[in-house]
C-alpha cells in the first residue's frame, strides 16, 4: 500500500528504469508522483509496489551491522535533535469538525473541509496533506542531521559517505563551476556511435554503471520459487509516467510541452537550437513506438503475472536478434542463468527491431538526451531549472522548485537511504513505539483471521488455504534487524554528480549480486524515515517504517480510537494487501500458485467488480476515478478499516465508552481514518495520479471503505439511503 508515495516517479536520482514500476511492494502512497523523471525502484510492489523500487552491490552483512539497535552504526558519534524546529503534526482535532455538515452525507469534508479550505499546498509540494505535513518532520530531522554529518572530523562508513552526498550537493558554487563537464565523456561516447553494434554495445556498457535508460533490470524473488533470486528484465525508456501521455490525445499537451523540454535540454547540452529541435522531434516520435509496445500502468498494476515471463538466454536472443541477452548477462557480469524474466517481451522485441531499422542518428539524439535529462538534479543551476520546469511546474503544477537542501536530502534518501536511517532512528524512534506497534499488529492479525473465519461467500477449503497464508504473516517494525553493508560505496569531496553516479553503480551491483542466491528475508524495501508501509507478496511481509509510526497515524499518548483509526487500519490495509485481486495469487511461501476454488474464485471477482463499478462513480473535476486500477488499494481500504474497527472492539472490550469532546469511540476510529486522507493536489498532479496512480484520490479513500461499512452507519446513526449509508448491491464487504 502507498498510503501517499504513490510513485509512479521515486524521487532522488536513478539513470534508469528497475525491474519493477513502482517504488514499494504495495504501499499506502506518499506524495507519490515526483518531480524528477526517473523512477527508481528495487522491490515489485504489488500495486503491484509501486515504487516497487530500488538497486544496489553484493549482499554481504556488515561487519558490525547485525546488532538489533540502531546504536551499532558509528556509536561513537553523538547527534542531537532539536525538536523545538520541526514542524508540528497534524492531528485530528474535534475542532476541525464543520457543524454545519452532516456526517451521513459528506463524511469527508465534515471532517476534513475546514482544513482543506484553510491550508494552501506549499509552493514546492504538488500535494499537501497528513502524509507529506509528517515527511516535511522526517526531512527536518533529516536536515539537522545531515549537518551534524557533514562537520564529522575524519569520518568513516556511513557518516562519510551522507557527509560527502551532502557536502558535494550544497556546494553550488562548485557544481555551477563544473558546468555539463561531468558528462562530457558520455557525450563523447554517445557522439561516436555509428551502428547498431555500437549502440548494442554502449546500452551494455552505460547499463553495467546502473545507468540502463532503456530498460529495468535486477533481481527479484523468482514467482515460483520465492526462496532464490532470479534476473527480471523490463520495460522502460520512456520520459513520461505513462504509455497514455504518448497516445490519448487528453494528453497532447502535455506530450507537446515535453518534446519542447527535450528540445532544450539537448540546446544546454550543446546542440544548435535549429538542430535540437529537430532532434526533440525525433526522440518523441522515437518513445511513442515505444510506448505503444508497452502496457500501461493500469495493465501493469492490475495483471502481476505480466512481470513473470522465464526463458533461457538461447530463447531471449532469439525474440530479439538484434540485442544479445548473452552478451548482455556477460556484461553486467551475471552468470548465465538457466532462466530468466523477460518481462513484456513485445516491448523487448520492439527495441530490437528498432535497432535494425532506426538511424543512429536517432539513436545518439535519444541517448543524449536521457543521459542529461538524467543527471540534471546534479548540474548546474540551467539543468536544475528546466528539470523543474517540465517534470515539477508543468508536468505536477508545483508552483517552486524545492530549496537546495531539499533537493540533496532527497538525493540522499535514493542513493543512500538505508545508511542515512541507521541515523535517523538514532534520535526520531523509541522502543516504546516499537512495543505498542507489536501490541497492534497482534490485535489486527487475531481480528482478520476471525473475519476471514466469517466468510459467508468462501468455502471451507479456501479458508484454509487463507488462514494458511495468515500464518506465514511477517510483520516488521521501525528499522532492519541488520543493516546493510556499504564499506564498498567509495565517495568524496569533489563532486556531487560523481558521488551519486558512484552510489548508482554501487546500488546496482549490489542488487545484481542477489541473483542466483537465496532471498535476504531481513532485507526492507523502505528506510526507516520513511512516511508509508507496504506489503511485499514475495515474502507474505508487511513492514511499517519508524517515521510513519507519529501522529495522526500513531501517538502513544493518544486514546485508542484514534490510534485504531490511524495506524491500525494502516497495519489492516497492509495485510489485506495478501488478499487482494493481485495478493491473493501468491501463497503462504510467496509462491506465485493458485490457491482457489474455481467458485471462490468467481465470488471474489464479484464482489470486486462491484468495487470497481463504485470508484468508477468517483469524479476529480469531470474526470473519472480508475476503478480498475486501484481496485488492490481500494480492497486494502476497505478489509483494513473493517479489521480495525474489530480490533478496536476487542481492545475496548469491557471498558466504558466515555465521550471524548462529545463523540463515542467509534465516531472518533473514522474521524481519525478521515484525517489521514487529508489531502489535497494541484489540478496538474491530480491527473497525473489518475492516469498512473494505483490509490484513489484521498477523499474518495477518507470515504469510500466507511461507506460500505454498517459500523459507519451504526456509529453515526446514518438513514438508509444516505451517501455515507449504502445498503443492498450497492454495499461491498469483501474481507
Amino acid at each position: 500500500m502507498t498510503f501517499d508515495t504513490l510513485a509512479v516517479w521515486a524521487g532522488g536520482v536513478s539513470f534508469g528504469p528497475r525491474p519493477f514500476p513502482r517504488p514499494f511492494p504495495d504501499s499506502l502512497g506518499l506524495e507519490a508522483i515526483q518531480v524528477t523523471r526517473t523512477p527508481k525502484i528495487v522491490l515489485l510492489t504489488l500495486a503491484v509496489s509501486a515504487a516497487l523500487v530500488g538497486c544496489g552491490k553484493n549482499e554481504t552483512p556488515a561487519k558490525d551491522a547485525t546488532a538489533s539497535t540502531p546504536a551499532a552504526a558509528d556509536a561513537a558519534t553523538t547527534y542531537k535533535l532539536d525538536e523545538s524546529k520541526l514542524p508540528a503534526y497534524n492531528a485530528f482535532q474535534a475542532s476541525d469538525l464543520d457543524s454545519n455538515l452532516d456526517a451521513c452525507t459528506a463524511f469527508g469534508d465534515y471532517v476534513n473541509g475546514k482544513w482543506l479550505a484553510a491550508n494552501e499546498i506549499p509552493g514546492d509540494r504538488t500535494s499537501w496533506g497528513a502524509f507529506t505535513i509528517l515527511d516535511e518532520r522526517s526531512v527536518a530531522v533529516q536536515h539537522q542531521l545531515a549537518e551534524q554529518v557533514a562537520q564529522v572530523k575524519n569520518p568513516a562508513g556511513i557518516e562519510k559517505i551522507v557527509g560527502d552526498l551532502w557536502a558535494t550537493g550544497m556546494d553550488e558554487a562548485k557544481v555551477n563551476a563544473q558546468g555539463i563537464e561531468p558528462l562530457k565523456a558520455d557525450l563523447a561516447a554517445i557522439d561516436g556511435l555509428q551502428d547498431k553494434a555500437a549502440i548494442a554495445n554502449y546500452l551494455r556498457t552505460s547499463a553495467a554503471k546502473g545507468e540502463n535508460v532503456l530498460f529495468g533490470f535486477g533481481a527479484e524473488a523468482d514467482f515460483k520459487n520465492s526462496a532464490v533470486n532470479m534476473a527480471y528484465a523490463s520495460q522502460g525508456g520512456l520520459g513520461l509516467p505513462d504509455k497514455t501521455f504518448y497516445t490519448d490525445a487528453s494528453k497532447a499537451d502535455k506530450l507537446k510541452a515535453y518534446q519542447a523540454h527535450v528540445a532544450k535540454v539537448l540546446e544546454l547540452s550543446g546542440v544548435a537550437a535549429a538542430d535540437a529541435a529537430k532532434q526533440a522531434e525525433e526522440v518523441v516520435k522515437f518513445e511513442t513506438r515505444l510506448a505503444k509496445a508497452s502496457k500501461s500502468s493500469v495493465e501493469l498494476s492490475r495483471d502481476v503475472s505480466l512481470y513473470y515471463h522465464p526463458v533461457s538466454l538461447a530463447e531471449a536472443d532469439a525474440l530479439t536478434p538484434n540485442f544479445s541477452w548473452t552478451e548482455f548477462f556477460k556484461s553486467q557480469n551475471v552468470a548465465a542463468p538457466e532462466k530468466f524474466s523477460l518481462a513484456i517481451p513485445a516491448f523487448h522485441q520492439e527495441v530490437s527491431k528498432a535497432l535494425g531499422d532506426t538511424d543512429p542518428s536517432v539513436w545518439r539524439a535519444y541517448l543524449r538526451f536521457h543521459t542529461v535529462d538524467g543527471a540534471s538534479p546534479y548540474l548546474a543551476d540551467a539543468f536544475v531549472q528546466e528539470n523543474y520546469e517540465f517534470y515539477g511546474k508543468t508536468l505536477n503544477g508545483q508552483k517552486e522548485q524545492k530549496p537546495r537542501w531539499k533537493r540533496v536530502l532527497g538525493t540522499i534518501e535514493s542513493d543512500a537511504g538505508e545508511a542515512f536511517g541507521q541515523l535517523y532512528v538514532k534520535v526520531a524512534f523509541s522502543p516504546e513505539a516499537k512495543a505498542k506497534m507489536e501490541e497492534l499488529v497482534k490485535n489486527l492479525a487475531a481480528s482478520l483471521k476471525e473475519r476471514i473465519q466469517g466468510l459467508s461467500w468462501m468455502s471451507e477449503e479456501t479458508k484454509a488455504k487463507a488462514i494458511a497464508k495468515w500464518e506465514t504473516f511477517t510483520p516488521k517494525i521501525g528499522y532492519p534487524d541488520k543493516w546493510r553493508d556499504w564499506s564498498g560505496l567509495q565517495t568524496n569531496r569533489d563532486s556531487y554528480l560523481g558521488n551519486v553516479r558512484a552510489a548508482t553503480a554501487f546500488n546496482y551491483q549490489y542488487n545484481l549480486a542477489k541473483i542466483g542466491k537465496p532471498v535476504d528475508k531481513t532485507e526492507w524495501g523502505m528506510t526507516p524515515q520513511t512516511v508509508n508501509a507496504y506489503y511485499n507478496p514475495l515474502q507474505n511481509e508487511i513492514v511499517f517504517p519508524a517515521a510513519i509510526l507519529q501522529p495522526p497515524f500513531f501517538d502513544a499518548k493518544a486514546d485508542d480510537a484514534l490510534n485504531y483509526g490511524g495506524i491500525g487500519a494502516v497495519i489492516g490495509h497492509e495485510m489485506t494487501h495478501g488478499y487482494d485481486d493481485q495478493g491473493s495469487r501468491f501463497g503462504p511461501t510467496g509462491n506465485f500458485e493458485n490457491w482457489w476454488t474455481e467458485a471462490d474464485s468467481k465470488n471474489f471477482a464479484g464482489l470486486t467488480g462491484k468495487l470497481v463499478k463504485q470508484f468508477d462513480q468517483y469524479k476529480v473535476d469531470g474526470q473519472a476515478v480508475n476503478g480498475h486500477l486501484t481496485l488492490g488499494e481500494n480492497i486494502a481500504d476497505l478489509g483494513g478499516l473493517a479489521t480495525a474497527y474489530d480490533a478496536l472492539q476487542k481492545a475496548s472490550a469491557g471498558k466504558e465508552d466515555a465521550k471524548i469532546d462529545g463523540f463515542t469511540r467509534d465516531q472518533r476510529f473514522f474521524f481519525n481514518w478521515a484525517t489521514v486522507w487529508r489531502t489535497k493536489y494541484t489540478p496538474e498532479n491530480a491527473k497525473v495520479r489518475l492516469a498512473t496512480d494505483p490509490h484513489a484520490p484521498a477523499q474518495f479513500r477518507a470515504v469510500g471503505a466507511p461507506s460500505n461499512l454498517p459500523t459507519f452507519t451504526a456509529a453515526f446513526q446514518c438513514k438508509p439511503g444516505t451517501p455515507m449509508s449504502r445498503t443492498g448491491d450497492s454495499q461491498v464487504v469483501i474481507w
